[in-house]
């Protein structure tokens, strides 16, 4: 009887943390989610974007397995997600567009950075004032290229692979906007 009652226990407990939730600043993240290209990903890690002392966004990664390196991630076949959940009053669009120059060109070297241009540049135009609460999920699918969504309202499409690693190395490249955001990103432990 009381190893039946263990199993049970052991078995009601490892449903329950099936569906559990990943909270971030008050951000909840699911463990897993479905629908990037027919597939189940699984939260790599999640953290948050700071500017100065100010809380900008929650990132949170997705991938079919977790990965634990730069290198992992952008190796790791088949599709990926980034969730960027605000949480500042305000980032304007120029803010936002500036941001995301700076980093593409921070991580990238000037080779790679000049041939994607075009498509950065067309990646930027999707991008207007965000506020606290809005959401952008940022899905790559294998063949198709990356989707960019904002609060349920598909912007665009940008198509290759490279673009794809060029946009993750921006939060896990040599020059992150910040290095505890990478390593939340990456799923590592802290050493607190």
């Amino acid at each position: 009887m009381i190893k039946r009652r263990a199993w049970l226990f052991l078995a009601l407990w490892l449903v329950a943390g099936i569906g559990q939730a990943r909270e971030v600043a008050g951000v909840k993240l699911p463990e897993q989610i479905g629908g990037v290209a027919g597939e189940t990903l699984k939260l790599n890690g999640a953290g948050i974007r700071y500017k100065f002392i100010f809380k900008i966004y929650v990132a949170a990664l997705y991938l079919p397995a977790p990965a634990h390196t730069t290198g992992a991630v952008l190796d790791e076949p088949g599709p990926k997600r980034m969730l960027m959940h605000f949480l500042y009053h305000k980032v304007t669009a120029r803010q936002l567009r500036d941001g995301w120059r700076e980093g593409f060109a921070d991580n990238l070297d000037k080779q790679t950075y000049q041939a994607l241009t075009p498509r950065i540049e067309r990646f930027n135009s999707f991008f207007g004032d965000l506020k606290d609460g809005d959401r952008v999920w940022l899905d790559y699918q294998p063949g198709v290229g990356t989707r960019v969504e904002i609060n349920g309202q598909q912007k665009g499409v940008i198509r290759g692979e490279d673009f794809m690693r060029a946009l993750l190395s921006v939060w896990l490249g040599p020059e992150p906007p910040g290095t505890d955001l990478k390593r939340d990103l990456l799923g590592l432990a802290t050493d607190d």
